[in-house]
């Protein structure tokens, strides 16, 4: 309405200026008063909540693509569990905020499971294709070559620093691998939590509110484990800010 009035005393200050006059008068008093309107407040933080929820969808759906098929497909029927309990809280003529609630819970559960599955692929792909078999054969071959006592003390030097830098790609190669374990085991759980959710859902008479509460193995949270996607991951997190997701370290020594 403000925006119409505006274009119509512009309009009519072409046959007398000084409607152009009464216009910007009119300005001056009712944008002061719409800034503090709460009704027009209301109105504002709706649409920043729109245009926020509008670019997270974009960045999750980048983080998606990011996934192989297989990886695509077991979230997609994730989410059609998690469809699955709303229909049947629905069908039970939940009320309708306890509806939002769940809702809201089990959006975080699946935010997780993707984080989790961003990891998962980040930690298959990233690194060389050395298994920690490969680098023990290679050590346990250096380590017989320095136990021979005609090289030169030059040669022997280079394969002792060779020897330390395989050693440590086995470390490295060893911590991924538990990664590895620990992202499968949690993925494991969050599917079995929501599959629990459903099984009480279309078990009780009466829904309940649901929890998205979790403990996680992984280390979801020092940084690290998503690769190129660390920054659109970190962003989310922030515009996700209500999920409460229990974590821990499962080796203390890794903290």
């Amino acid at each position: 309405m403000n925006a119409v009035a505006a274009a119509g005393f512009l309009i009519l200050g072409f046959g007398h200026p000084g409607f152009w006059f009464l216009g910007l008068a009119a300005e001056a008093a009712i944008v002061p008063a719409l800034a503090f309107n709460k009704r027009f407040q209301k109105v504002v933080d709706a649409e920043d909540r729109q245009a926020s929820d509008g670019d997270s969808q974009t960045k999750r759906t980048s983080l998606i693509q990011l996934l192989p098929a297989d990886d695509k497909q077991r979230l997609a029927n994730l989410d059609r569990r998690c469809s699955k309990v709303l229909e049947v809280y629905r069908n039970a003529q939940a009320e309708e905020f306890l509806i939002d609630t769940s809702r809201d819970a089990l959006e975080n559960l699946k935010w997780v499971y993707l984080k989790l599955l961003i990891a998962r692929y980040h930690l298959l792909t990233a690194g060389t294709d050395d298994t920690p078999e490969s680098l023990k054969k290679k050590i346990d071959s250096l380590q017989r070559e320095l136990g021979n006592s005609q090289e030169s003390p030059s040669l022997r030097q280079s394969k002792a620093a060779t020897l330390d830098i395989l050693q440590r790609r086995l470390a490295n190669i060893q911590r991924r691998e538990q990664s590895l374990e620990e992202v499968e085991s949690d993925l494991t759980r969050v599917e079995s939590q929501v599959d629990l959710i459903l099984d009480n859902a279309a078990m009780q008479g009466k829904p309940q509110t649901i929890s998205s509460d979790i403990e996680l193995a992984s280390d979801l949270v020092s940084g690290g484990m998503f690769g190129d996607a660390e920054s659109t991951v970190a962003d989310l997190d922030r515009n996700y800010s209500n999920t409460r997701v229990v974590t821990k370290t499962a080796n203390p020594e890794r903290s």
